[in-house]
């Protein structure tokens, strides 16, 4: 069973930066991939950014330029560094991680941009 808790998100004002921060704990982790998804209101879940344990990386549209997925291996950690941020990247943000026997989530984050 692995356990993702998310930290960095709050409140900031358009151009600004925040960064978010996923642990993952848990016995038997052998993670692959680590992201994070996004969900504003009204709207569907979307892909920010992933990255797999090799270091392939990939963004959603919206976000290319200006976010930067990063992780840690050794601690299992997965960040989210994101920069320019516009009023319509307000969401909670989710981190996600994959391993061979399932995927898990964590409890989200708020992030808000304020115009």
């Amino acid at each position: 069973q692995v356990q993702l808790v998310e930290s960095g998100g709050g409140l900031v004002q358009a151009g600004g930066s925040l960064r978010l921060s996923c642990a993952a704990s848990g016995t038997g982790l052998s993670i692959n991939a680590m992201g994070w998804h996004r969900q504003a209101p009204g709207k569907q879940r979307e892909l920010v950014a992933s990255i797999t344990r090799g270091g392939n990386i990939r963004y959603g549209d919206s976000v290319k330029g200006r976010f930067t997925i990063t992780r840690d291996n050794a601690k299992n950690t997965v960040y989210l560094q994101m920069s320019s941020l516009k009023p319509e990247d307000t969401a909670v943000y989710y981190c996600y991680a994959i391993n061979i026997a399932s995927d898990y989530w964590g409890q989200g984050t708020q992030v808000t941009v304020s115009s």
